[in-house]
């Protein structure tokens, strides 16, 4: 008898835990209209954000997020394609990803986040991989092996609990470790038109900085662009340290938000471990382009030639997510490339970006069809937080440096055409005298790496502590 009930107990326990884990009363909703990038689903409610799946008469599934809603009407953005969807078809709503026990405790009172935030990969595995803005591998090089997760929605530190920027990152480009001194925890913009040597230049800086670790971006850029920059740009030296999230121009608005948004977490999470790491995002332009197609699609009227208010929002919630971490913790240095059409520097998302960024190098298209690389344009070009970083003669030395750079270039066509008469300027009698020498230091070679204190007594060399120029 005893037995007996020991038995039916057992039988009883195994069965509640079946009950337990079922969800007979699942919610679902049908798909009403599909008008272009946007569904609409009705029958189910689900909060901004929210990630659902939708059936198709075969038997496969769509993934979309949903993006906005009116009244009983969800807005939703699929991830994928939606080929072989139908009116009707069952839309159901995607369990949330458990939070991982061991990630962001220390840091909960800033990293509060929604149930259903959309959790991804994150580890040291990530590192020499190349993944999509999912987190599936693009790599053939098999699954990703980790069990940790993160949210793609964390915040940025309280800005009081920062640490100052201090600290000099060497990214091995002798024009920005001399002129344009960058300090690890900086956000800066690469200001470039197309087929400038923009790809190159990042590509270099991954390969010679001394960063810890290198996340890039490749955001919306055209699909062949990610094996070459892998292959060519960032070689073997660059990507056994580096991660690459690629979101290509082909897949969805949705997928390409996300991509940059990934790329950034993954980031945070080394920052968080204590690493120095180096952030490339190509492009922050074609981010807002995936937000401003997302927010026209369901109806948010344009502003400002054609972008929607929501991309100017957007665009400071995810730059402001790099930076510094806390006091003796880690950093994310930053370098966002921004595409001004027909090299308009008054470009409205490049406008934004000057706005807050902590600096901004542009590369002309002069420069580079004259052979000049990198085409670093030095009198446009700024690091806001340069004087904090580097000693009152190198300041000094900078200073002078591109006065004279500057006072030749007002006066490039007098001296070519002979109507400069030497000795009526004393200033640019200096410049014409020195500019062999400025033009060679701007100039680099792609397979040259120059460390941040050759660079500054280089350029310590060419201004002698007897030197004086007057303006």
């Amino acid at each position: 008898m005893r037995d007996h009930a020991a038995a039916w107990s057992k039988y009883l326990a195994d069965h509640r835990e079946l009950l337990d884990e079922c969800n007979p009363l699942q919610s679902s909703g049908r798909l009403t209209r599909i008008n272009g990038l946007v569904m609409e689903a009705a029958g189910i409610k689900l909060a901004l954000g929210s990630g659902c799946r939708i059936t198709t008469p075969g038997g496969g599934t769509v993934e979309a997020e949903v993006v906005g809603f009116n009244g009983d009407r969800l807005y939703m953005m699929p991830t994928d394609d939606v080929y072989g969807l139908a009116p009707g078809a069952p839309v159901f709503p995607l369990e949330p990803h458990p939070q991982a026990p061991t990630l962001g405790d220390a840091f909960a009172p800033r990293r509060r986040t929604s149930d259903r935030a959309k959790h991804l990969p994150v580890g040291d595995c990530l590192l020499g991989r190349v993944v999509d803005g999912a987190g599936r591998p693009l790599d053939g090089l098999g699954p990703v092996d980790t069990e940790l997760t993160r949210s793609l929605q964390s915040r940025p530190y309280n800005p009081l609990m920062r640490a100052p920027i201090k600290q000099v990152l060497d990214v091995g480009i002798r024009a920005i470790n001399a002129l344009l001194t960058v300090g690890r925890g900086q956000r800066l913009g690469l200001f470039a038109g197309s087929g400038v040597g923009k790809s190159v230049l990042i590509g270099m800086m991954a390969r010679y900085t001394s960063a810890d670790v290198i996340v890039v971006g490749l955001i919306g850029e055209r699909g062949r662009e990610v094996k070459e920059f892998i292959e060519d740009n960032l070689r073997a030296e660059g990507r056994a340290r580096s991660v690459v999230v690629a979101a290509p121009a082909d897949t969805s608005p949705l997928m390409r938000l996300q991509g940059a948004a990934y790329a950034t977490t993954i980031a945070e999470y080394f920052r968080d471990q204590g690493k120095q790491v180096l952030l490339i995002m190509d492009s922050l332009t074609r981010y807002a382009m995936a937000q401003r197609e997302i927010a026209l699609a369901i109806g948010e009227p344009p502003v400002t030639r054609g972008y929607p208010p929501s991309v100017f929002a957007r665009l400071p919630g995810l730059v402001e997510r790099a930076g510094n971490g806390l006091e003796g913790g880690g950093s994310i240095t930053a370098f966002y490339t921004v595409l001004t059409e027909g090299d308009d520097q008054q470009d409205p998302i490049a406008d934004a970006a000057r706005a807050i960024l902590d600096g901004h190098f542009v590369l002309s298209r002069a420069l580079s069809d004259q052979g000049h690389y990198p085409a670093i344009d030095i009198e446009q070009s700024i690091s806001r937080a340069m004087h904090a970083l580097v000693s009152p003669e190198h300041f000094e030395q900078v200073r002078r440096f591109k006065q004279l750079f500057s006072r030749y270039q007002r006066s490039r066509d007098l001296i070519s055409v002979g109507a400069y008469q030497p000795g009526s300027d004393p200033l640019l009698d200096t410049a014409v005298q020195m500019y062999p020498a400025l033009e060679s230091f701007l100039q680099q070679r792609i397979d040259e790496r120059e460390a941040y204190r050759p660079a500054v007594s280089r350029l310590g060399a060419l201004f002698p502590a007897n030197q004086g120029v007057t303006s």
